[in-house]
């Protein structure tokens, strides 16, 4: 099994590590039967990516044996980004049959955090996730591992992650404060409920300390009762 650094430093700092604890033990309350979460948000550029993965280590930081998958298959940057890999094989040649299941999974320097790519960007990305070999992939994952962390693209911008939501026990979304208009993220949050993801909260990311009351009223709103929102004071990119 190939090894592959991720590069994490940037947020490795106080604030950001209590945030993702916090995060994680909400998640943890959700209940155990959710193991493959799918991350999406309302549009690029909210940090969806960071949290993703910044969530995938501190579930790891606990004994939990977590993959993180990629499966932005149209635009991913995340192995030039976050990543030391040169030539690792990613989950498009997966599912074409250019690789075996075995070569796209990775180690990573974290002990129990696994990594898949998304490998080389395809045309049809929808079309493979709608395939039997990704769903079968995703159920053998929620069987080796105790947390499926699944990142895919901006569901305000392609219907991707609605698609591989299906595939998971559920769903959060990441919103950016001061980003996303109420009226966006309520559409965003329809059309994954149209999924029948269940989704369990929203990560509100790049909020304000001291703006904080005003956004927890703004997205009440939208998420209701019985969903947790999380807040970075630090804003994570």
């Amino acid at each position: 099994m190939e090894k592959i650094e991720l590069r994490l430093d940037k947020y490795d700092n106080y604030f950001v590590n209590e945030s993702f604890k916090t995060l994680r033990t909400n998640l943890q309350f959700c209940g155990s039967q959710y193991k493959a979460i799918d991350i999406t948000s309302c549009d690029a550029n909210e940090g969806k990516t960071t949290i993703a993965l910044m969530l995938a280590k501190s579930l790891s930081d606990i004994n939990k044996k977590v993959v993180y998958v990629d499966c932005d298959l149209r635009k991913s940057v995340v192995s030039v980004r976050y990543t030391d890999a040169k030539n690792a094989k990613g989950l498009s040649e997966y599912l074409t049959g250019l690789a075996e299941r075995e070569e796209i999974i990775c180690n990573t320097q974290f002990e129990n955090l696994d990594i898949v790519v998304s490998g080389p960007h395809c045309p049809n990305p929808v079309d493979l996730m709608l395939g039997e070999k990704f769903l079968k992939f995703m159920e053998e994952l929620k069987t080796k591992y105790d947390y499926v962390i699944v990142d895919t693209p901006p569901l305000g911008l392609v219907i991707d992650s609605a698609v591989i939501a299906k595939t998971c026990d559920a769903a959060v979304m990441v919103i950016s404060a001061g980003r996303v208009r109420y009226r966006q993220a309520k559409k965003t949050k329809a059309q994954l409920e149209k999924s029948g993801c269940k989704i369990l909260g929203a990560v509100l990311n790049f909020a304000d300390k001291k703006s904080d009351s005003y956004y927890k009223k703004y997205y009440k709103r939208t998420y209701g009762k019985g969903y947790y929102t999380h807040y970075y004071e630090d804003g994570v990119s």
